[in-house]
């Protein structure tokens, strides 16, 4: 974040005074109550402090639930019963220490992100998805540009950095060439990388990392459940254009009246008419290569599950559901974008044999340093709510406090929704909240009654929704200093201002759509997704 920003209007010079009112001491508050927050890996080391010290507390006073899973289950009590275990007894110390690794190990996201991250470098490496981006967005039609902006800035999610360093700054530089206000360009750039964060055209890395949370959070009430990647696939595809269209309307409507014309002075130095590069001839040759690869790839997969006897359907029920296909979904994602990725780096000539593609590899392994630190404490966190029960006696609790007040119909994901909005702004990890609130609210409104797919799609709306407005959203810094370029007084509440029509309109149009979808037409969220758990 850019150091000694002052909180002003877009309107405003930097000689007059912070914004005030109800929503500046909003916006403060929230600032105020993400700096008190710990680091995400300490925030889970602490909370797995937590859950110790409360198992033996409430293990002291045997407390208990009807166990929810139904009768023969697998890990169903004898009794009937779910009580809370001690992590506080030398049973729970054995456990703790014995479990420490193979926490770690078997923690699901960890592996199947890091596998299909490697196929994206490649691509990514490569200069293929930098490509694809200029080419989508600089050969548009100027009355198209912004919708094409905000559809990139969502696709782009495939490899989420690439958005933030090429496409933000690059949708400002075609504004300031167009003579629109560039701040327009880069907020509309900005929405749909960030607000539009879980739709997508294609599988990415955020699809089997949230399935991988919600898994073990499901088998609390299901224990043969599992969750897929791509559970989320039909909402989350559909979502890429509705989205794309609310920040189009957004950007032309609100957002660049209210900014007005863009006058040069405000630059804190002379800013030339940027010239734009567009594909060179060699990249463009380079990226049909690609695109043919790709389409003989999916001509082969296509192959396997298509036709009645292909090899991954189901080997008992020769369905899609539940397939080989779709439970190695990762491996397709690596295959898709590391060989049209390697195809384009060896016609463009930034790949040449396999130590380039190797170096790709490695450079974005070397970025995940942070991340699997992360997973260790976020792994154990998740183990100890599992092996504790605490997760399955909250569950049972909150769906009977639901039921009880008569709020379990579909209004509840309203909540819900709203809710992982807020959580969102003081912590803006996606993997981070989803490991925190998953253990609870998939069980939660599983035994209310709906499926874990549903349950995953609403959070995927209110965790992205408010990533444009939240000082804790990790590119948010990088962001106001590409603003600063082009008008010099931009601060935090500058960009927050600016961003949240796209929040409040995002929200509410999301939301709507996830009811019309999911309650309204009955359609489901993803490949096989049921919209209702029945035990």
């Amino acid at each position: 974040m850019a150091e000694n920003s002052q909180i002003t209007t877009p309107n405003s010079s930097p000689s007059q005074p912070p914004q005030s009112g109800w929503f500046a001491r909003f916006l403060n508050g929230v600032e105020f109550l993400g700096n008190l927050l710990p680091h995400p890996v300490t925030l889970f080391a602490i909370l797995s402090i937590f859950i110790v010290l409360l198992s033996g507390l409430l293990g002291m006073f045997d407390i208990a639930v009807v166990d929810p899973r139904p009768e023969g289950a697998k890990g169903r009590e004898a009794d009937g019963m779910i009580e809370v275990i001690s992590l506080m007894s030398a049973d729970g110390l054995q456990k703790i220490v014995t479990g420490l690794v193979t926490n770690f190990t078997g923690f699901a996201p960890l592996g199947t992100v890091l596998v299909a991250l490697l196929g994206v470098s490649v691509a990514e490496h490569s200069g293929l998805l930098s490509t694809i981006l200029r080419s989508l967005v600089l050969n548009a039609p100027r009355q198209m540009v912004t919708f094409i902006i905000v559809f990139a800035g969502i696709i782009s999610n495939t490899a989420s950095e690439l958005g933030y360093v090429v496409l933000i700054p690059l949708a400002a530089m075609i504004f300031h060439s167009l003579g629109r206000h560039p701040l327009a360009g880069l907020a509309a750039a900005f929405a749909g990388v960030s607000a539009g964060y879980s739709a997508n055209l294609l599988l990415g890395t955020l699809d089997p990392l949230l399935a991988g949370i919600t898994t073990p959070a499901a088998q609390m009430i299901a224990p043969d459940y599992v969750v897929g990647p791509e559970s989320n696939y039909y909402l989350m595809f559909v979502s890429t254009f509705i989205v794309a269209a609310m920040g189009y309307a957004v950007t032309e409507y609100i957002v660049e009246p209210r900014l007005g014309k863009y006058n040069p002075s405000d630059a804190p130095e002379t800013l030339e008419q940027p010239a734009l590069e567009a594909p060179t001839d060699k990249e463009r040759h380079a990226m049909k290569m690609a695109g043919l690869s790709f389409l003989v790839l999916a001509g082969i997969l296509a192959l396997t599950i298509v036709p009645e006897w292909g090899i991954l359907r189901h080997p008992e029920t020769n369905a899609v559901t539940g397939s080989p296909f779709l439970k190695g979904i990762v491996a397709f994602i690596f295959i898709t974008f590391a060989i049209p990725g390697f195809v384009y780096g060896k016609y463009a000539g930034t790949m040449h044999n396999d130590r380039d593609v190797i170096d790709a590899m490695a450079k974005s392994m070397s970025t995940m340093g942070l991340y699997i630190t992360l997973v260790f404490f976020a792994a154990q966190f998740v183990a100890f709510f599992k092996w504790t029960n605490l997760g399955t006696v909250l569950a049972v609790k909150g769906a009977a406090a639901i039921q009880a007040v008569g709020f379990d119909g579909p209004e509840i994901f309203i909540l819900f929704i709203l809710m992982c909005g807020v959580v969102n702004l003081s912590l803006g990890s996606a993997s981070a909240q989803w490991a925190v609130t998953a253990p609870i609210f998939v069980p939660m409104l599983m035994l209310v009654g709906y499926s874990p797919e549903v349950i995953q799609a609403a959070y995927r709306i209110g965790d992205s929704v408010t990533n444009v407005i939240s000082p804790m959203m990790s590119y948010f810094g990088l962001i106001l200093a590409m603003a600063v370029k082009y008008k010099k007084d931009t601060g935090m509440g500058t960009m927050i201002a600016m961003m949240l029509p796209y929040s409040m309109v995002f929200i509410v149009g999301w939301t709507l759509l996830f009811y019309v979808w999911v309650f309204a037409l009955g359609l489901p969220v993803g490949f096989g997704s049921p919209t209702y758990y029945v035990p």
